[in-house]
């Protein structure tokens, strides 16, 4: 009885294990539609700048303001500037992060990243200018330093913001300027008009426009 050639390509042809399950339809579809969803995200605006916000920071500042044109000393004048700061900061972080909420929109993701990561490089820096400047003794500078830096952020951040935003911080910016070539006296109420006036007027628009 003749025995069986043996055929190279039986050893090395691979196993057939049956054909791929094809990808389901749906996940597909889910996989398409969280990919739009993040791309979207990236590209759009951070609409979640706070208008109510804005105008409860103003009125902390104005209050601040008048307190601080009282004080008998520079460092109690500082002090009410600083913890007027602390609050005002804390209301927008707050306010931020409820509109942000009530959109659904993300405060640490897409465009509200994009906003943070640039707002708060040029805030950081004031408040190391500040230490500078107190111990330096140039006081005089101080007004027009928070002014400028302060409208620096706000642009920058607000590349990434409606277009209010960043036309906010150039009128911050505008102030500061004119603080450092102004007479020391007029510093205190640099301050009032940018984080006072300006910071209401500007709120109540993105109320308006935009919610609260």
């Amino acid at each position: 009885m003749a025995e069986p050639r043996y055929n190279r390509s039986m050893a090395t042809a691979p196993r057939r294990t049956g054909p791929a399950e094809p990808v389901a339809l749906h996940t597909r579809a889910m996989d398409n539609l969280e990919f739009i969803r993040e791309t979207m995200e990236e590209a759009g605006s951070f609409t979640a700048v706070p208008g109510r916000g804005g105008v409860a920071m103003g009125i902390t500042a104005l209050g601040a303001a008048l307190v601080a044109s009282r004080q008998s000393s520079f460092e109690r004048w500082l002090v009410t500037w600083l913890v007027a700061a602390t609050l005002a900061l804390a209301i927008g972080a707050v306010t931020m992060v409820h509109k942000a909420r009530a959109a659904d929109a993300g405060v640490l993701t897409g465009p509200g990243r994009k906003f943070a990561l640039s707002l708060c490089p040029p805030l950081a820096a004031g408040a190391v200018l500040t230490l500078v400047l107190y111990r330096a003794g140039l006081f005089a500078a101080l007004p027009g330093a928070w002014l400028l830096l302060y409208g620096a952020g706000v642009v920058t951040g607000g590349a990434f913001s409606v277009r209010i935003v960043p036309a906010m911080g150039l009128g911050f910016m505008a102030l500061g300027a004119a603080a450092l070539f102004s007479p020391p006296a007029w510093g205190n109420w640099f301050l009032a008009a940018g984080f006072g006036g300006l910071q209401v007027i500007f709120g109540l628009i993105i109320t308006r426009r935009y919610g609260g």
